[in-house]
């Protein structure tokens, strides 16, 4: 660690370190800063959630003398709590703050609990959110927020150029309401009534919603034709997206989703319902397919173009690639840099080739 660099505290939740859990960007951030050669603490890998906060305030409070710098993921919901901890301790604490936005509701919930949300987004030092979507938000609120985009580490994206595809589609997301699993359903339906060669993969973690999706695939009589595979390792991920040739977005909220991002970086064209900060991320026609959210016969169509049309397919794929190279470390880490430097840290490390690791929570 250089002289004038900071000592980092990522905090959120971290409960990507567990087998079958989804990594989150703080988990990621927090692997990529320790491999530069930063004093990382990460906090917290708690499955429980109570444990969890208690970790977090323990941690920040034991280890006050070696953090300079705390990041902490900012969702809505009760995640929140989180954030309002985190704030709180670290203007008590003589602590520089970062609060990193995320998740498409977070503007609707802001809007719903105004006086709590400028009571937590006021404490942090700095405020970061991955999309225009997220900083336009909470910049209408009086807040000044910059954008750092969401890192993904390209080379575990084999990047294949699509131009004559296959309709092989496939969705990953938590088989949650927002994510709208039914929505893919219904459209692979109506794209097996023009392709009768078509299938799906579902993959994803199960909120809620897995067996009355898998009970729908029964009865429209899809059960050979559609797939669940469950939570995609990064190794079961790369098999699964080679495979396949689109990628479907069904979401009812979003912001800036790594999923679709992941998608583009394989070179899958990816078609999306419109909805939340998707249109700030992608721009139709060009990195994707927009659609109007919840119609299904929306969506089969845009298959259908992305099939009938090889020149459509590639020019979707190649741009959608250089869209996720905008998300390397590379690319991202300058921006990091630049915020640390306003934050009273000059020095920074050179970038490494080396892949993200772990650290202790």
């Amino acid at each position: 660690m250089k002289i004038g660099q900071p000592r980092i505290c990522v905090v959120g939740s971290l409960v990507g370190r567990h087998p079958g859990k989804i990594s989150t960007q703080g988990q990621i951030l927090a692997d990529l800063f320790l491999k530069e050669g930063y004093d990382v603490v990460a906090v917290s890998s708690k499955l429980n959630r109570v444990f969890r906060i208690l970790e977090i305030g323990l941690t920040l409070i034991q280890k006050r003398r070696s953090i300079d710098i705390t990041i902490v993921e900012v969702y809505s919901g009760a995640s929140f709590f989180i954030a309002d901890l985190v704030s709180l301790l670290g203007k008590y604490l003589g602590m520089r703050t970062v609060g990193v936005l995320h998740g498409g509701s977070l503007p609707e919930f802001a809007a719903r609990y105004p006086r709590w949300s400028n009571r937590v987004f006021r404490r942090f030092s700095k405020l970061v959110a991955p999309s225009f979507f997220l900083k336009g938000a909470v910049s209408n609120l009086g807040f000044e927020v910059r954008v750092i985009s969401n890192v993904i580490d390209l080379k575990g994206y084999p990047f294949k150029l699509r131009r004559e595809i296959a309709p092989k589609l496939i969705w990953m997301r938590a088989f949650h309401s927002i994510y709208n699993p039914e929505l893919a359903i219904k459209a692979f339906a109506l794209v097996r009534e023009e392709f009768s060669n078509a299938t799906l993969v579902m993959a994803g973690v199960d909120k809620g919603l897995e067996s009355s999706i898998k009970q729908m695939v029964c009865d429209l009589g899809l059960q050979r034709e559609v797939r669940f595979p469950g939570f995609l390792d990064s190794r079961r991920k790369v098999y699964e997206f080679t495979q396949a040739d689109i990628y479907l977005n069904t979401n009812e909220i979003d912001n800036m989703p790594v999923a679709v991002v992941e998608s583009c970086a394989f070179g899958l064209p990816v078609v999306a319902t419109n909805v939340g900060g998707i249109s700030s991320l992608l721009n139709d026609e060009h990195e994707a397919l927009l659609v109007p959210r919840n119609n299904a016969m929306a969506i089969a169509e845009a298959v259908s173009r992305l099939l009938d049309d090889p020149n459509l397919a590639e020019h979707i794929s190649r741009n959608g690639r250089l869209l996720a190279e905008r998300s390397s470390w590379e690319a991202v880490r300058p921006s990091w840099d630049k915020l640390f430097r306003e934050l009273g840290f000059p020095n920074t490390v050179r970038i490494s080739s080396t892949v993200p690791g772990r650290t202790s929570a």
